[in-house]
């Protein structure tokens, strides 16, 4: 049995915690937000997203991409942006906003079924906390691991900010003391704190290492880095461990110091990238806090995606050896793909950005960078010139290498910029580079349309494959079929109908990013919905959004004896449903519906509330979609809507008056269908009372048509 939320956490608390949250507070730790009239607005931090479609409503309480749909309240963004349950995201909130939980009395089952990625997390905070410890009251702490950093000048506030530590040259230190403390082995070792050997003893990953904690966009620990201390780093092959990849850290999606930077970032308007931990802490001590590390690996999507959420500009800071150039142009076409402005700076021979920031102060250190940094497409092609010298083939090939960093570039405004600067510089005809951009963007565009193309053949084919399956198959196969799901990209809107971002790489078949696929179940869904199916669903959207709009407001009807009375919207939905004997046929809004009715006469009841923080995340991200509007109006336009009050009793009736004929239209459908069944032509008995079944149908279509007095009747 599963475990409702109210189980684990009282409802009471639960309120004061949905209360306390603003929406406008909770996504600006992640989106940078700009006012849009009366709400707010930034780029989606869910899809690639160029130019702000991410809406936030401060007096709704909601939030919504009007690019990829993702939306819901507060809850639901926290869960969707950190990845965690319905409960995960309430503790989140909680501990944000400084409300303390007591947790309900649980049984072993309930416990036991609690998300496994709270007690990673909760872990990690713990060996955090204790690596602290260790290298402020541990004697060989002390002696090796602070001596360490403060051979590297570290102060302690800047060690406190990014708890900074120390693991004990003990294979079991971490162990021992974690189960005193009552944690598990085995989340010991699913974080990679510790790892189990082909015997089955568990040794520490990081004994004898200083540590560096990771922290995620939200401040909690996902993963360590442990260097080994420079006495011992002769003949070491590692110096540096970091965490394996786990439920709750990837490589790719992390960037060390983002929680300690991210406002600064935001403030700034600008990020710097640099390649180690000490390169961001050092900068940090110098005064300069909007900088991150990619730890020398590779720059990925996400973490690109996630630096945008901040900002536009990035400088990337590395050393001005061949080592240091080599990083400068790595990942950058992905940077300039994704719309990001990006500048280069080489530090001078025998300086990186952490011994530069032990030299300098903040004022001196940003006078260098403006002073020095270099837009990056004229870096590249300074750079490629130097190193063509006089040699035609070298400079044609360096053209072509610039040419495609250009046609990546998603503003035409600014590839047309750069094209005519790299013209100049090249000395070769503007339009030559424009016609060599334009086909590097078919090129790149045709695949996109490809691979496309592909997901959807493959899309096709899972459905027939699906389709095809014998009646009543237990299906033995659904790890296969999700597991080919998951080999699909996400989404094939529209591809071919607008400018798909390009990757630019010499690898340009990788488009998971850019395009997305349906899900198998979807593709089964639309191939089996009917053009009736679509028709209901529309009805019901209707009237469902003006019950979570307007539910809770007064309207006036006339009861039995023809007085008119007061109830609210909810009830006069209810009533005209039972009159008409009307059932909902789309499973999502017969289920948001059964919720209303069964909660409306709860005290201080409001659909739109109740339904945006259901913890059914289906229900939920409806609601959200049935509350967003994707413009304001002005407050001229205002005057001239209708009140709801006014509005919203005729609109229902009219919409269940069509509710209601669309369900005598199809029933008679299915009943002329059904004579022409040989078991029902055979039978006189079972075609008499179909006869007459349509006869009565009829009769309620004329009548209904009649009083909508718009209706025009078909023979």
């Amino acid at each position: 049995m599963a475990i409702k939320t109210t189980d684990l956490i009282p409802q009471a608390t639960i309120d004061r915690i949905i209360d306390s949250a603003n929406i406008v507070d909770v996504v600006s730790e992640y989106v940078t937000l700009r006012r849009s009239g009366a709400n707010y607005k930034g780029l989606c931090p869910f899809h690639d997203d160029k130019t702000p479609s991410f809406m936030v409503s401060a007096s709704k309480g909601i939030c919504k991409c009007f690019s990829c749909g993702v939306g819901g309240n507060a809850v639901h963004f926290i869960m969707q942006i950190e990845q965690l349950t319905y409960y995960e995201a309430l503790r989140f909130l909680a501990k944000k906003q400084g409300i303390e939980i007591e947790d309900k009395e649980l049984t072993p089952e309930q416990r036991q079924s609690i998300n496994e990625r709270e007690s990673m997390f909760a872990i990690n905070e713990w060996a955090s906390k204790q690596f602290y410890e260790n290298l402020k009251n541990d004697s060989d702490g002390r002696a090796l691991g602070l001596a360490y950093f403060r051979s590297r000048g570290f102060r302690d506030d800047i060690i406190e900010r990014f708890r900074l530590g120390f693991s004990l040259d003990r294979w079991d230190g971490i162990q021992e003391k974690a189960k005193k403390d009552g944690y598990k082995d085995e989340y010991l070792v699913k974080t990679g704190l510790c790892y189990r050997k082909d015997d089955g003893k568990i040794n520490d990953r990081f004994r004898g290492r200083v540590m560096f904690p990771w922290f995620n966009v939200s401040g909690k620990v996902v993963a360590f880095g442990g260097r080994v201390l420079d006495s011992r780093t002769k003949g070491v092959s590692q110096k540096y461990v970091n965490s394996p990849e786990s439920e709750i850290y990837s490589k790719a999606r992390e960037l060390y110091g983002i929680f300690q930077a991210k406002k600064q970032i935001a403030k700034e308007d600008c990020v710097y990238m640099v390649e180690g931990y000490t390169d961001v802490i050092s900068m940090h001590q110098c005064g300069i806090e909007n900088v991150v590390a990619n730890s020398g690996t590779a720059l990925t999507q996400e973490q690109i995606r996630l630096l945008h959420r901040y900002t536009n500009n990035i400088v990337l800071l590395y050393d001005g050896d061949a080592a240091g150039i080599h990083a400068a142009l790595r990942g950058t076409d992905m940077l300039l793909a994704e719309g990001m402005n990006v500048k280069i700076l080489l530090f001078p021979d025998g300086d990186d950005p952490d011994s530069f920031a032990r030299k300098h102060n903040s004022t001196e250190f940003k006078d260098y960078i403006n002073r020095h940094q270099t837009d990056f497409i004229i870096f590249k092609t300074n750079l490629l010139l130097d190193d063509a010298g006089h040699d035609p083939i070298k400079k044609a090939n360096l053209t072509k290498d610039i040419v495609k960093s250009i046609s990546v570039i998603p503003e035409e405004i600014v590839r047309s910029t750069y094209i005519h600067e790299c013209s100049e510089m090249l000395q070769i005809d503007e339009a030559v580079l424009l016609r060599q951009t334009q086909k590097d963007r078919a090129a790149a565009l045709e695949e996109v349309r490809k691979e496309a193309e592909r997901a959807r053949e493959r899309a096709r084919y899972l459905a027939q494959k699906e389709a095809t399956k014998p009646n009543g198959e237990n299906d033995d196969t659904q790890e296969t079929q999700k597991e080919e799901q998951r080999t699909l990209p996400q989404d094939t809107a529209d591809v071919t109908d607008r400018q798909a971002p390009i990757t630019g790489e010499t690898n340009t078949t990788d488009t998971q990013h850019t395009i997305k696929t349906p899900a198998v179940e979807d593709v089964l869904n639309m191939r089996r919905q009917t053009a009736e199916d679509r028709k209901f669903e529309g009805l019901e959207r209707l009237i469902m959004r003006i019950i979570i709009r307007y539910g809770a407001d007064k309207v006036k009807m006339n009861d039995d004896d023809d007085n008119i009375i007061e109830v609210s919207m909810i009830e006069f939905v209810r009533q005209q449903m039972e009159l008409g004997d009307l059932h909902f046929r789309t499973p999502i809004y017969t289920k948001m519906l059964n919720e209303v009715f069964e909660h409306q006469n709860d005290e201080g009841f409001s659909p739109s509330r109740y339904l945006t923080y259901s913890p059914d995340e289906d229900i939920s991200r409806e609601a959200v979609n049935l509350l967003s509007d994707r413009y304001q109006l002005s407050s001229k336009d205002m005057e001239q809507v209708t009140p709801a009050q006014e509005m919203a009793p005729s609109q229902i009736e009219h919409i269940i008056y069509d509710y209601k004929f669309a369900c005598i239209e199809t029933e008679l459908k299915q009943c002329k269908m059904s004579l022409t069944s040989p078991e029902i032509s055979n039978d006189d008995e079972a075609c008499k009372q179909i006869l007459q079944r349509i006869m009565e149908l009829s009769n309620m279509r004329r009548g209904l048509a009649k009083e909508l007095g718009e209706r025009v009747l078909l023979k």
